[in-house]
């Protein structure tokens, strides 16, 4: 057994985290850029090989799954157990990856019980994450979930509760943590050499679950809103209220005004597809541009403080500009070091204590309380046509 009395007290009481898992970029038809590398934390000194983290896998329905399996193929975490009733649905991923369906259990519980692993990861329904902390925190098994968080932030204050009572740690994976571009925009702020910033817009998205052909499995929950809990306003708007958060050091904003679309009504039925949210600051405003109904999958932000503009284009790119300046600079940066890259490195750095996290980091509970509370607010914007404050 990897968790020690020692390493488990070793934590920071109530210390919780949130991920950011990462995919493409929109680099086709970037000009020529200079490459560079975005300021990272140094990565923690080289220690003797140890073996993977264990790790339970809950739920086989969201097409990000994969990503745990390709972890474990290249030995960094060592999958004990799988968690999936539905056994059509375990063969196709048990056979893909070369696995065994001795791994894989009907309930959460037995599975636990059974094969004891260190932590665990979520990959169902957002429905399913508090269900997940409630059966993993008391065993003292640590958890990552996919964004958001929770279903809502009621939801989430009991996650968070949870995860401070039993001293375990709660991850949420986002794309866009791993993002390099995130983390230099972070640093170009915080020298201050752009002046405060005055307005920040996120563009999220995609065509469409339907017209990217996401799995049947997937697609069923996904357009559920008792269990996505909402369509692209939750699917991608929680990208834009974790960024702002974490660009703002966990400002609480004054309110929220949302609206949303359904362009693909016959698609979608239940849930909106479309969604724009302002977020405002006493200093500062946010903006969300979240679709399943872009013409081409996207996640870029702009920043524009008093001094200069920052515009991530994608995963890799960047443009700055100061106010002082007739053009633009660009540049192309290179991945972030190890264990930042990757989200399960990551989250096996964070359990062994080699990596903690800053106050307010993207991954932190703290911070995604607050992105429940600007998605909960902009749901009932959208739903009564109203602004919505948002209580500190």
């Amino acid at each position: 057994m990897e968790k020690s009395g020692l390493g488990r007290l070793s934590r920071p009481i109530g210390l919780a985290l949130v991920f950011l898992a990462v995919s493409g970029a929109m680099a086709a038809g970037a000009p020529a850029f200079a490459q560079t590398r975005a300021p990272d934390v140094p990565a923690p000194p080289q220690a003797p090989a140890r073996e993977p983290m264990t790790v339970g896998v809950i739920g086989l329905s969201h097409d990000h799954v994969g990503n745990v399996f390709n972890s474990d193929s290249r030995g960094d975490i060592r999958i004990v157990g799988i968690v999936e009733p539905n056994r059509d649905l375990a063969r196709r991923y048990v056979k893909k990856y070369g696995l065994s369906m001795d791994l894989v259990y009907d309930d959460m519980k037995t599975m636990l019980d059974k094969t004891h692993p260190v932590a665990v990861t979520g990959f169902g329904p957002i429905a399913d994450h508090l269900h997940i902390v409630e059966i993993a925190a008391p065993r003292g098994v640590d958890v990552m979930v996919e964004k958001p968080l929770a279903l809502n932030f009621k939801q989430a204050k009991t996650m968070a509760r949870l995860a401070s009572v039993n001293h375990i740690h709660l991850l949420t994976n986002y794309e866009t943590t791993w993002y390099p571009t995130g983390v230099e925009v972070k640093s170009l702020l915080d020298k201050g050499n752009f002046g405060p910033v005055r307005k920040m817009v996120f563009h999220d998205g995609h065509a469409g679950p339907s017209r990217i052909g996401v799995s049947k499995e997937f697609f069923a929950w996904l357009t559920d809103p008792k269990q996505n809990g909402g369509g692209a306003i939750i699917d991608f708007g929680c990208y834009g209220a974790d960024l702002m958060t974490w660009l703002t050091k966990g400002e609480t904003p004054l309110s929220v005004t949302a609206v949303t679309r359904h362009f693909q009504r016959a698609t979608y039925p239940k849930v909106d597809d479309d969604a724009t949210v302002i977020v405002d600051y006493r200093d500062a405003q946010g903006i969300i541009e979240a679709s399943w109904d872009w013409p081409v999958g996207r996640k870029d932000m702009e920043l524009y403080a008093t001094g200069g503009q920052i515009i991530a284009n994608d995963k890799y790119h960047l443009r700055t500009q100061s106010s002082n300046d007739a053009t633009s600079q660009a540049r192309t940066l290179s991945d972030r070091s190890h264990p930042y890259d990757d989200p399960f490195t990551y989250f096996t750095a964070v359990v062994r204590g080699d990596v903690v996290p800053e106050p307010y980091d993207p991954s932190s509970v703290e911070t995604n309380l607050l992105v429940m509370k600007i998605l909960d607010a902009a749901r009932e914007s959208a739903k009564t046509g109203k602004t919505v404050k948002v209580v500190d």
